[in-house]
């Protein structure tokens, strides 16, 4: 379950993350679970919204993201173990709007993490 947890984090951390293009080192996969954590519920759609915490542990995440690899490495963890989460497009793609974040790229499971630029 904590593996699962992860991973969406991951996912979620990494959509959002890419709208912010800055040099330094990929962001670790325990910060990405961390702030993304929240969002699980509504990604899988278990809830009607996204919940005050997933919005802000996103954005925060999202703030913190200095490179491209950091981007990349979020997508990565995610595509690894996302499958398993139950995590649906149709709700992910709504995370952005709803937390007011710009990503500038469709959100979803399906993503191309190495074409992240």
């Amino acid at each position: 379950m904590k593996n699962n947890v992860f991973s969406v984090i991951f996912l979620l951390s990494f959509l959002f993350c890419l709208a912010f293009n800055i040099n330094e080192a990929a962001v670790p996969c325990a910060t990405v679970d961390a702030k993304a954590a929240a969002c699980l519920g509504f990604a899988t759609g278990k809830a009607n919204t996204p919940t005050p915490a997933c919005c802000a542990g996103l954005q925060e995440l999202a703030r913190t993201v200095k490179t491209v690899d950091d981007k990349k490495a979020i997508c990565k963890c995610l595509k690894a173990a996302g499958g398993s989460l139950g995590i649906k497009d149709q709700y992910l793609s709504r995370i952005p709007g709803a937390c007011n974040i710009k990503v500038g790229f469709p959100v979803s499971t399906s993503v191309n993490c190495d074409a992240i630029h």
